[in-house]
């Protein structure tokens, strides 16, 4: 894992080659949430033709990962883009999320149990993008100062050998992408969840409480 890349200044690079040639690449986007996604779409629909693909089997309970599949569709409807990202529902399945965590529960967030779960949410963005004939594949995920941009990209180095679809590189929080976020989810009104969304990063949030 290089945390010393600078994964904007490559997306950059990437993205004034694309401005050099005439046709609009597509990308096949794994959302985490609106909020996350708000500054992303901003910024790649500009470029590409996009897909923006919400899957997230760790979320839970149902009515969480409902809400936050409803925000990301509202937000792709109200907001303007340059080409308008197409909305796609992945499959709500937690009990492959519990099935990946197994062994793992009692891990701090941000360790090994959130990396395989980067991974498994990251895969199955890959295979529908090798599947759809897409340019590019990537994920919303860097943009959050709590997720590890380096580990997310190595994930999606792998998946590119794996699947032959390239990954687009991204440490979207860098630009002030994360407090552009920010400012999208007031303007916009979006649900800002308070936990990353799975049992174990609620709990972990609940027991820093001071009050607990």
């Amino acid at each position: 894992m290089n945390r010393n890349r600078n994964y904007q200044r490559e997306l950059e690079k990437i993205l004034e080659q694309i401005q050099g040639e005439e046709k609009v690449p597509t990308l096949f986007l794994h959302s985490c949430c609106a909020p996350c996604s708000s500054y992303v779409l901003e910024y790649l629909s500009q470029y590409f033709e996009i897909t923006d693909f919400f899957y997230n089997p760790n979320i839970s309970p149902r009515e969480e990962y409902e809400k936050r599949e409803e925000e990301l569709e509202r937000l792709i409807a109200s907001m303007p883009f340059v080409h308008k990202p197409k909305f796609l529902k992945g499959v709500y399945c937690p009990e492959k999320f519990f099935e990946m965590a197994r062994g793992m529960e009692d891990i701090p967030e941000g360790g090994e149990r959130c990396f395989a779960c980067y991974e498994m949410r990251m895969e199955e963005a890959a295979r529908l993008a090798a599947e759809g004939g897409y340019d590019y594949f990537t994920t919303t995920l860097s943009i959050s100062p709590l997720k590890n941009a380096a580990k997310i990209n190595e994930i999606g180095e792998k998946l590119e050998e794996k699947y032959h679809v390239r990954h687009l590189p991204s440490d979207f929080k860098k630009k002030n992408g994360y407090k552009r976020s920010t400012e999208l989810s007031r303007e916009y009104g979006l649900y800002r969840q308070d936990f990353c969304g799975c049992v174990f990063s609620k709990r972990e949030k609940n027991l820093a409480r001071p009050d607990r």
